[in-house]
């Protein structure tokens, strides 16, 4: 099978689908709607725009796009295209009419993005109109295509899911105990949080949550990995605790079983996810999760079974959890029950073959 695989840009997430994509009998082409010299895995044919990337903040942008998109359509000849998120190359290649189109939500452009105006309303109703089928990483993302008239029939739900062997309890034993050693924190509580520090993903509750948390318990440490729009705020939060955080920025993602694992408590304060990869990642990892009680998170999350919810944006109450969680006899229980669901929902693997499925199952839509 000949597959198109269109997506705004080169993320982490991108890479990750393109390299098992690659691993897969079907023939890849990847087109980036903002990148122009992605790292593209060996085995994909990158495509080019033939006159440059379009300008798509205004209309004769998209229309620019659309042209181009269907000459590359003719020229390549994809037995499906696979696009997202929904107001970016989805809807491009809606305006293409072509099919069949894969729709996958990035969960922010159904749960979010969708509802920014009477003209993101549009293309989203649009775009669902025109999609054979549609992928989604959780239930949220699924209710939220269904409000807006999208079939539930034609809707594959699919976590995307972590590399179980490469996050697990054993992979990061070493690495936990090098970085809780080289912070003397070994005999320390140690929060770990590393969502992007943007205002979607609430890092700044966390930081006043910590802060009023330490003056109760100054066994208490913060691991906030990352960065970030919101830097100098959640810096400034922060300020009078330093002595009892570190802030190293982003680890790469061979280090990141050891960061897990050097932890106790694995937080997220996200006011908005789909299935949050982070939190599968600890999860498999072994780690209890203290998140907030938005949907998707209630989805992984058992409070008592594999850690705890908190309501979404109260750090008060954020503070109260946290300190609760660090005298919970059965935390470890958590943690072990945690990379049990991981390994039931979370395997990337197994869940990966839920996307190859999906393109089967459009492709016949169209016979």
């Amino acid at each position: 099978m000949r597959v198109l695989y269109f997506t705004e840009r080169d993320s982490p997430h991108d890479r990750r689908f393109l390299m098992a994509l690659a691993n897969s009998s079907h023939q890849v082409f990847a087109l980036r709607q903002f990148t122009c010299n992605p790292q593209t895995p060996s085995g994909i044919v990158e495509l080019h725009w033939p006159k440059g990337v379009p300008d798509w903040l205004c209309w004769p942008g998209w229309e620019q796009g659309k042209k181009q998109l269907l000459t590359l359509l003719s020229e390549t000849q994809p037995d499906v295209v696979h696009a997202g998120p929904v107001q970016g190359p989805a809807f491009l290649t809606a305006l293409a009419d072509y099919h069949p189109l894969v729709t996958m939500s990035w969960g922010s452009d159904l749960l979010r993005r969708a509802d920014r105006s009477p003209w993101m309303r549009y293309i989203t109703r649009y775009v669902l109109n025109c999609s054979d089928l549609l992928l989604v990483d959780c239930q949220t993302v699924a209710n939220a295509a269904v409000n807006y008239g999208f079939s539930s029939d034609r809707i594959v739900r699919f976590p995307w899911g972590v590399d179980l062997e490469h996050f697990s309890p054993i992979s990061g034993y070493r690495g936990a105990v090098d970085l809780r050693q080289s912070l003397h924190w070994e005999d320390k509580f140690v929060i770990l949080c590393n969502r992007s520090w943007l205002p979607l993903y609430g890092v700044d509750v966390l930081a006043k949550a910590f802060v009023t948390a330490i003056n109760n318990n100054e066994n208490l440490r913060l691991l906030l990995v990352g960065d970030g729009p919101q830097a100098g705020q959640i810096c400034e939060i922060l300020s009078g605790v330093s002595q009892y955080t570190y802030l190293p920025g982003w680890y790469e993602r061979s280090e990141l079983p050891g960061v897990y694992c050097a932890v106790d408590l694995y937080v997220s304060p996200s006011h908005s996810d789909g299935s949050s990869i982070s939190l599968l990642e600890a999860m498999a990892c072994g780690r209890p999760a203290l998140v907030s009680d938005i949907p998707s998170n209630q989805e992984w999350v058992t409070p008592g079974v594999t850690g705890d919810l908190f309501p979404d944006g109260d750090p008060q109450v954020l503070c109260a959890k946290i300190l609760q969680m660090a005298e919970d006899p059965h935390l470890k229980d958590y943690g072990k029950e945690a990379r049990v669901v991981a390994e039931e929902r979370a395997d990337w693997r197994i869940n990966f073959q839920k996307l190859l499925g999906a393109y089967q199952q459009a492709r016949q839509s169209m016979i």
